[in-house]
């Protein structure tokens, strides 16, 4: 590809030239902060950089989860966050998946409101316990948020339904969906092209420049300035934003082939949430195990290993399709943005540059109020 000092007039003028702003990242926050930053300024010239071919993010490898709260995840999370946070962030999730649906559409998002399930094994029972036992505060507080009675209740059919096996028991939670990740993205690179948005795929932003009159990014194409910066990188932020609290971590996937007649509908938890599992297109999708190796998974390396690949083979076989021939199709692995707390970061960091990251596995949920925003601070 030719460096931008050897393009045309006519090219340099349409896409380097004259930018109001600079998206650095071509993922949910980035399609967001940028179709809302054209809302609040039509005429606004705006360009998102993209590192690979594809969307590099976990916003075009997540599982596709439409979650905001197992029973057993805010158990969990009351015991080590304040109630305040922990409804808060709910709310967050909540009203999140009610902006990306009105924003794409259910039928474009390819979504499927099936529920969800927290799987429980015999190791589980103590957390079970507690978890049952304030299963009525639970429903009081999630009807505070989304206006729906009765959410959360105990499902002891599971096993019966689906062929699961080492399962005791389930908490069904019946807002909770799934969407085609793949259809979602589609959806956004429509929405942002017909307002005039300029989308540069296989452009690696390598560095970032503040000290100048305006900002400016270097690719190994050349440089590019811009009135103003957005990073948009999640998982990839700690290159841009080092002084952030900001760590990557790493979800590895597999998928099967497709399996005839398969009886399992709906979105699971599995382990404490360690483990997640889905149908889709008569397949299942299950990913997970950071928990195998926190340290490990610690990383921006979009690649499996087999050692946590082996404990998914072995979910799969022994769990989730225990008397169901299957043949695993291929594997992925996607890149997180996780931190101290389960806040995103939303802010101007300094003059001209601003950021929307750390995301915390809930990019679906969330990345489109993450959006929404932050290109209100840009445009403020």
């Amino acid at each position: 590809m030719l460096e931008i000092e050897k393009l045309s007039y006519w090219e340099r003028k349409s896409y380097f030239e004259d930018i109001d702003l600079l998206i650095i990242g071509a993922g949910i926050v980035g399609y967001s902060s940028a179709i809302h930053f054209a809302e609040l300024n039509p005429s606004a010239k705006i360009l998102i950089l993209e590192r690979g071919y594809l969307p590099s993010g976990a916003s075009s490898k997540n599982a596709g989860f439409t979650c905001f709260g197992s029973a057993t995840e805010l158990i969990d999370d009351l015991q080590s966050m304040s109630e305040k946070e922990v409804w808060k962030t709910v709310k967050l999730r909540w009203d999140g998946l009610q902006n990306i649906i009105s924003l794409i559409g259910k039928e474009e998002l390819g979504l499927e409101t099936n529920g969800s399930w927290d799987l429980i094994t015999n190791t589980d029972s103590e957390l079970f316990k507690t978890t049952i036992s304030k299963l009525d505060y639970l429903n009081t507080k999630i009807e505070e948020i989304t206006g729906e009675k009765n959410v959360y209740s105990v499902d002891n059919s599971i096993c019966e339904k689906t062929g699961f096996e080492q399962i005791k028991t389930s908490i069904y939670n019946r807002l909770e969906g799934q969407i085609d990740t793949s259809k979602m993205n589609d959806a956004f690179y429509r929405i942002a092209i017909t307002k005039g948005i300029r989308i540069l795929f296989g452009t690696e932003v390598t560095e970032l420049k503040s000290s100048l009159s305006m900002p400016l990014i270097k690719s190994k194409y050349g440089d590019i300035s811009a009135r103003k910066i957005a990073i948009c990188t999640n998982g990839f932020a700690s290159q841009f934003l080092p002084k952030e609290d900001i760590q990557p971590a790493r979800a590895q996937v597999l998928i099967t082939k497709p399996i005839p007649n398969l009886k399992i509908k709906g979105t699971f938890h599995y382990d404490r949430g360690y483990y997640y599992f889905r149908n889709i297109d008569g397949r299942i999708l299950l990913g997970g195990g950071r928990n195998l190796d926190f340290e490990g998974e610690t990383t921006t390396e979009l690649s499996n290993t087999d050692f946590v690949l082996r404990r998914l083979s072995d979910i799969l076989s022994t769990v989730i399709l225990p008397n169901t021939p299957y043949e695993i199709d291929y594997s992925w692995a996607g890149i997180m943005g996780v931190g101290k707390t389960k806040m995103p970061i939303i802010k101007k960091v300094e003059d001209s540059i601003y950021c929307g990251v750390r995301l915390g596995g809930m990019g679906i949920a969330i990345g489109t109020l993450v959006g929404q925003e932050l290109a209100i601070i840009i445009d403020s």
